[in-house]
């Protein structure tokens, strides 16, 4: 039999905590290599209907399984197939939206972890949307905030966020009024938006900064500009091979310089101490995060094995032999 489980349960079931523990769990069996990932591709029909589908193996755990997911008329449905490697029996069919932002904003999380200093006390965010929220809780689930400052180009909902924030992670989140006074001074900093054009420039960028880049996963797509990526340090990626195909924050600041990609690192070295990191205080960090299926894969284990042991879901017959009398 396999488990349903629906949006409902899956936030029921997960929580950042357990989120954060299991990609960063996923970020070093990936940096061991221990791990299988395929990249994001995207079919497009000729209405401009899009299915995206992202896949990864977890031989250590015993599951393998993929994100698939349509984005229609502004509509976007996420789900996710979960199998045992051991017998191809699909485990859990997952409605995968909240498991997708809870997943994303763990991996800032992980990345904020290991790359900011261990003394940043305050975080800056670009974006006030549905990505936004889990994005700060993470950041605030793993360094001790004493402040955020947040910018959304809607007013009502910029006031609304940092509402709720406040409230959700015990610090003031304070609206402003532009991207740079969120980021002027900031330790930390959180791109989360659905932009075409630039919302973080290198100049506002403090020395020692940390930056989350995680609102453009396309390749003509950007968040940062120049300035701001050519001023980092250092440079992580989920996945290179991802990244070549869908950072454009990346791949229109490198343009043809691909000798560029040469120093990119993966944030899965980093957590199993293969890689370095941040190796001084002054450094600007930038991790550009576009989201992998070893994530999904590893979170949704954890949310099938609580459901097992809560006896949340409900089981579906697939590929059953009908009974016989």
């Amino acid at each position: 039999m396999t488990l349903l489980l629906t949006e409902s349960d899956v936030r029921d079931l997960l929580t950042m905590p357990t989120a954060l523990e299991a990609v960063e769990e996923s970020l070093r069996q990936q940096g061991n290599g221990e791990l299988s990932l395929h990249p994001r591709r995207r079919l497009r029909l000729p209405d401009n209907a899009l299915l995206h589908y992202m896949a990864a193996g977890d031989p250590v755990h015993g599951f393998i399984g993929m994100k698939i997911y349509t984005s229609v008329r502004g509509a976007v449905r996420f789900v996710v197939p979960l199998f045992r490697s051991a017998t191809g029996e699909m485990a859990a069919l997952i409605e995968a939206d909240a498991l997708g932002q809870i997943r994303t904003g763990a991996a800032t999380g992980v990345a904020t972890k290991y790359l900011a200093n261990a003394n940043a006390r305050t975080a800056g965010i670009i974006g006030t949307g549905y990505q936004a929220r889990t994005q700060l809780e993470a950041v605030a689930g793993v360094r001790p905030l004493e402040k955020v400052r947040a910018f959304g180009r809607d007013p009502e909902r910029r006031a609304k966020f940092c509402r709720e924030m406040s409230a959700r992670i015990g610090v003031e989140v304070e609206p402003v009024d532009s991207g740079e006074v969120a980021v002027r001074g900031a330790d930390i900093v959180i791109t989360a938006t659905s932009a075409t054009k630039i919302v973080l420039e290198g100049p506002w960028m403090s020395p020692g900064v940390h930056v989350n880049a995680i609102g453009a996963n396309w390749a003509q797509k950007r968040e940062l500009d120049d300035a701001a990526v050519n001023r980092a340090d250092v440079i992580v990626v989920d996945s290179i091979e991802q990244a070549r195909m869908e950072s454009g924050d990346l791949i229109l600041s490198f343009g043809n310089n691909s000798s560029r990609w040469d120093a990119v690192r993966e944030l899965g070295g980093i957590v199993a101490g293969k890689t370095p990191g941040r190796t001084a205080a002054n450094q600007i960090t930038l991790f550009k995060s576009n989201g992998i299926a070893t994530w999904d894969v590893a979170v949704a284990v954890r949310v099938y094995e609580l459901a097992v042991a809560r006896g949340i879901g409900q089981s579906i017959p697939l590929w059953e032999s009908p009974k016989t009398s």
